[in-house]
């Protein structure tokens, strides 16, 4: 089903509130947060100061609201990995990140808002942190789940620790996706093949560890 984006929709449509996130998500990408004045929101949105203060009380509180509803968006746009249990470990990966790829390109101002936000001067207040923190452990998740049953399908322990730490490389990697995805203009899905060979290398070597451990043991 086709995404249809927030700000695409005419304002009769929207609240003024969507209104006003609109403004602050696209000024806030461009300008950073200590760059988004009310001016600046009022101006862009065509709301007055009035229906911001309103809305959120402060200028913090625009942020506040724009991280949750990123996280909500977010949530809504990327498949579950569960969505491809019906295939083989290694095509339902790639399936999965061919799927999370894809959304990203549609909505590239989500990765690009949260680092922004995420390295801005507010990334330590608790109400940045903690919502950054839920996003990225959402997006953990999502990797682990999706990892498994390539390299821990039995639940040991060293193979769980591999897939955490593989898990922390996949969300590494689409973090510096958003910078590559801005500044040159490359898709995230144009990276897919080069990261499923990178995954299916890593599971074959470990494969033929087992074995080798396994005929070693047999000796």
């Amino acid at each position: 089903m086709d995404k249809v984006r927030g700000s695409a929709l005419p304002a009769a449509t929207r609240s003024s509130r969507d209104v006003i996130l609109d403004a602050a998500r696209d000024l806030v990408a461009s300008r950073g947060y200590d760059g988004m004045a009310i001016s600046d929101l009022c101006t862009k949105s065509g709301l007055p100061a009035s229906s911001i203060y309103y809305h959120f009380g402060n200028k913090l509180g625009v942020l506040a609201a724009l991280l949750e509803r990123t996280f909500q968006e977010l949530h809504a746009q990327f498949p579950a990995p569960s969505s491809f249990d019906d295939l083989e470990p290694l095509p339902r990966f790639e399936a999965w990140f061919t799927t999370a790829c894809a959304s990203l390109d549609q909505r590239p101002d989500y990765l690009r808002l949260l680092l922004a936000i995420s390295v801005g001067p507010h990334k330590d207040t608790e109400m940045v942190r903690n919502t950054v923190r839920r996003i990225r452990d959402s997006a953990h998740t999502s990797w682990v789940q999706a990892l498994t049953p390539v390299f821990a399908p039995d639940g040991s322990e060293e193979d769980e620790v591999f897939v955490a730490q593989l898990a922390v490389l996949g969300r590494a990697m689409t973090d510096g996706l958003s910078v590559t995805n801005s500044f040159d203009g490359m898709s995230y899905s144009s990276h897919v093949d080069s990261f499923v060979s990178l995954i299916r290398g890593l599971a074959d070597r470990r494969a033929r560890a087992r074995a080798v451990a396994s005929d070693t043991d047999g000796a």
